[in-house]
């Protein structure tokens, strides 16, 4: 448990991200899962293979995919008698599976693990009432036909109204998209800022496509073979013209064009030590240094998105590093507001003094290393499968340079936020 090794990311895959109820509407979330993972077994020469570990994880997961890690395992061509087990820490379950891989291999636990997620809203675990549930097992306890009947005399047609999810915060009542909101009112952020952020995402995101970036690192589904939400033709104007999708008042200033859309997919990564990368002719792309987790209190009134400003401040403070220190920032775009206000509050001495502990405030990053092949606005948010396209793209563009410095944000539901570091 004390030895420390290094962890490199061998490589990713992923299905193509997609608007939910379109290309994926008869697709399960276990089937998305799977064609993530098989695609990764078949990129790398797994068929057969033991893998030491698997970890995917899902935010709308069904009690029907209780053990969706596992099933998912026994759906593909790796060796079955490989163990898997299932994770959920919202939006940053992906980058939390990859987490728990890492230290794993870090500390000589396993040698090769594979981690990642998957979301689709196409598959969404629908309820029964909480009233229907207990009539029906009222029923199914009735001893005699006079005790069915009784029971059956007491149903009520409002019992079968279905308990559909939805993506709201329980203890507020508002949905994600209502608390940024909140956020970029308190931090001055302007509609036409996010518009802009999501313009440029877009923007990356084509010409990452034109330029071949994610012929490795996507897998055909469904007839799609590139993630269907790009737009390279949108423009700034045609981005104004869209009415506020939250706030609906003239104060609104998150609209379709600058938030993630509703986004079914799934993506994995394979994680591996040295000595496993050699002895089985891999590639080695980049070391998963550390990663950081953290929590506000956005009932309180911190803000629901506001964590991974948090997270990467204590992530660099323990390891001594600035952002001058980094080549490359991959910061999720759940919505152009929430990277806009993170940024903000990195400039910000009260917010780094008060929430994260620092002497003075982190500074500003550099822009143009933001995101350079496209975010989350463009390419797609499935929530668990997130983190798992952002490490593999990440890890691609360091090894592509031969060396540099990668750190990653994303923020959850619950005001949590995931951080990491990937390094060559």
């Amino acid at each position: 448990m004390n030895a420390t090794k290094d962890v490199w990311v061998i490589g990713g895959n992923r299905t193509p991200f997609t608007k939910s109820f379109t290309h994926y509407k008869n697709v399960t979330n276990q089937e998305l899962m799977t064609n993530a993972l098989e695609g990764l077994v078949n990129r790398y020469n797994l068929q057969g293979k033991y893998v030491d570990d698997l970890a995917f994880g899902s935010v709308m997961l069904s009690s029907k995919d209780w053990n969706l890690s596992r099933e998912v395992v026994l759906g593909s061509s790796l060796d079955h008698k490989s163990p898997a087990y299932n994770v959920q820490r919202a939006c940053g379950t992906g980058l939390e599976t990859i987490n728990h891989m890492a230290m794993k291999i870090a500390t000589g636990q396993i040698n090769v693990g594979i981690a990642g997620g998957s979301d689709t809203n196409s598959d969404l675990p629908i309820m029964g009432s909480a009233r229907l549930s207990k009539w029906l097992v009222e029923l199914k306890e009735a001893k005699s036909m006079t005790e069915r009947l009784k029971v059956l005399t007491n149903f009520r047609p409002q019992y079968l109204k279905p308990v559909l999810p939805a993506v709201k915060e329980p203890r507020t009542g508002l949905s994600m998209g209502e608390h940024c909101e909140l956020m970029v009112k308190e931090w001055g952020i302007t509609r036409l800022e996010q518009d802009q952020l999501a313009f440029q995402s877009h923007q990356n995101a084509h010409q990452a496509y034109e330029e071949g970036f994610y012929n490795d690192l996507v897998t055909p589904l469904e007839g799609l073979n590139k993630d269907a939400l790009i737009r390279g033709s949108s423009t700034l104007d045609k981005m104004a013209k869209l009415k506020p999708a939250f706030d609906k008042s003239e104060k609104g200033t998150l609209t379709a064009a600058n938030s993630t859309p509703l986004t079914d997919g799934a993506s994995c990564v394979l994680l591996a030590s040295e000595e496993y990368a050699k002895a089985n002719a891999l590639t080695p792309l980049a070391r998963f240094k550390d990663a950081q987790v953290a929590g506000l209190d956005f009932v309180a009134g911190d803000g629901l998105l506001m964590a991974p400003a948090v997270a990467v401040g204590q992530l660099l403070k323990r390891n001594n590093l600035t952002f001058a220190d980094f080549d490359f920032f991959e910061i999720h775009e759940a919505f152009a507001g929430q990277v806009l206000c993170t940024l903000k509050a990195w400039e910000d001495d009260k917010f780094c003094q008060e929430k994260i502990g620092l002497d003075k405030a982190l500074g500003s990053i550099d822009r143009s290393k933001m995101n350079v092949k496209g975010g989350s606005v463009a390419l797609g948010h499935p929530f668990a499968a997130t983190g798992g396209r952002i490490v593999a793209g990440l890890a691609k563009l360091i090894h592509q340079k031969g060396s540099g410095r990668g750190l990653i944000s994303i923020c959850t539901a619950g005001g949590m936020g995931v951080a990491a570091i990937i390094e060559r």
